[in-house]
């Protein structure tokens, strides 16, 4: 058989020693093996196993073959076709490329599988080959939000806020090692034993985090953050219930405002999302710059200039740090500045960007609580080793940061924004704030979902007169609470 995808001269692989016939579709418990048994008083008699599991065991017995299969098989399409025409091929064209080779193969094996198994094994192929493997089908899946792989055998997903154990597994760690070496290869970058972690970025745009062995000690851990295709709008999240329209409406006064703001939140709370959405209320005229260590913001504006950060190369040189891009960035004229987030000492040049005629840049952080937020601001400003009293620290924060907004997953999955807090200035030594919405949480149904509503506080804006000068006079009915 000639193809074009085909090794040129490639000698054909030489033929398996003779094997029986398998089927793959089908297996029994092996012969002589031990039954368990129950005493009664006739004796004791063998217990059958139940129907469901014997399908159990076979079908755990048809992966098993079809993995070992599938390996036999990738070697023999490394072998066989010419890796630099692949670029070129379509997509159509290769499956049926490997469709030929794989049934080559298959006879040469004397392997029999159904028709069922042959188009799963042939699409396997295919995310080896061109893919990421076991992963291409999760990562196709749009319902799922994260990719959590524990060692070569437990790979996790989340839906809907909830993470379960997926069905998905690698052939060992060699299989994961050989997919993770294929992401971070793509990228310039290496994973080994001297350097055990890497974070990349898949072509999607998904955001992706690995550790390998030694320092993964039961197998390579893997994190990937999908990346959404859809830009969820203010609207969307409203749907969604993560906030209220009274809320939006306040939001959007804020930003279109050019109030300062920072979305805090722990892992996973939505705090990306909500400041993608934030930001479909800055205006086009507006220059926006962006800076993050993984790109993955969606702004929505016609006027974005976007910046990665870069780690160092393998000799320790070439680092490229979000201080460097922020510092960067206030040459650029720059109308608004965004912070993917902040956590090291970028957050004194991000402080004075903010201080320094940039209203209405954006960042997010990591915390539990508006309060929280402050006090971490406060110890990455002492990280940074800047020698200055806690007061004049405090100042800064409080001068540069008008608006802090909370995001929150909730035990039942949910996200919601559970509290948008104003700073509005110093009192003495501390930072003065008020909140102005939260989320009530009411009680648990009988199926886990959180109970509960978000409501006002009853006290009115401190920028209100700021929101009326820029043309938007809130009615002070959004800031009555409800009995």
């Amino acid at each position: 058989m000639f193809s074009r995808f085909k090794k040129p001269d490639a000698a054909a692989p030489a033929p398996a020693p003779s094997a029986p016939r398998v089927a793959v579709a089908s297996a029994g418990p092996p012969a002589g093996a031990a039954r368990p048994a129950v005493k009664s008083n006739l004796g004791t008699r063998p217990v059958a196993p139940s129907a469901e599991a014997v399908a159990a065991d076979k079908e755990k017995k048809r992966k098993e073959r079809l993995m070992e299969l599938k390996v036999e098989l990738h070697k023999r399409l490394l072998e066989n076709l010419n890796l630099a025409a692949l670029e070129h091929a379509t997509e159509a064209n290769l499956k049926a490329e490997i469709a030929d080779i794989t049934a080559e193969a298959l006879t040469e094996l004397s392997v029999v599988l159904n028709k069922d198994d042959r188009s799963q094994l042939n699409q396997e192929l295919y995310d080896e080959v061109m893919g990421l493997g076991p992963l291409e089908p999760l990562l196709k899946d749009e319902s799922i939000s994260d990719i959590l792989v524990n060692g070569p055998k437990r790979i996790f997903i989340e839906r809907s806020g909830k993470l379960q154990l997926s069905d998905i597994t690698f052939k060992d760690e060699k299989h994961l090692l050989r997919i993770i070496d294929k992401i971070v290869s793509a990228v310039g970058r290496r994973v080994d034993e001297s350097n055990p972690y890497c974070d990349a970025r898949l072509a999607d745009g998904s955001r992706f985090n690995c550790m390998v062995p030694p320092v993964a000690v039961d197998g390579s851990l893997v994190s990937i953050r999908k990346f959404k295709k859809e830009k969820l709008k203010i609207e969307d999240l409203v749907r969604f219930g993560a906030f209220t329209e009274e809320m939006a409406a306040y939001l959007q006064a804020a930003v279109s405002c050019r109030l300062n703001v920072i979305v805090s939140g722990g892992t996973g709370s939505g705090k990306t999302t909500t400041l993608n959405a934030l930001s479909s209320f800055i205006d086009n005229a507006e220059r926006v710059l962006t800076i993050e260590d993984t790109a993955e913001l969606q702004l929505q504006q016609i006027h974005v200039g976007r910046m990665e950060s870069r780690p160092p190369n393998v000799e320790g040189k070439g680092a490229v740090t979000q201080r460097d891009c922020l510092r960067n960035a206030l040459r650029m004229r720059p109308d608004r500045i965004i912070v993917g987030e902040t956590r090291g000492e970028e957050v004194i040049d991000m402080l004075q960007a903010m201080n320094t005629g940039h209203d209405g840049s954006m960042t997010t952080i990591h915390a539990n609580s508006a309060r929280d937020g402050i006090s971490r601001l406060e110890n990455m400003v002492a990280m940074a080793g800047i020698e200055m009293p806690l007061k004049a620290v405090r100042s800064q924060i409080a001068s540069a940061v008008n608006l802090i907004v909370q995001a929150s997953r909730l035990q039942d999955g949910s996200r919601r924004m559970t509290s948008i807090t104003e700073i509005t200035g110093m009192e003495g030594e501390v930072i003065s704030m008020q909140e102005v919405f939260r989320y009530e949480r009411l009680g648990v149904e009988p199926n886990g979902k959180i109970i509960g509503r978000f409501n006002a506080t009853g006290v009115r804006s401190h920028y209100s007169d700021r929101f009326r000068q820029w043309g938007y006079d809130l009615p002070a009915s959004i800031y009555e609470p409800i009995i």
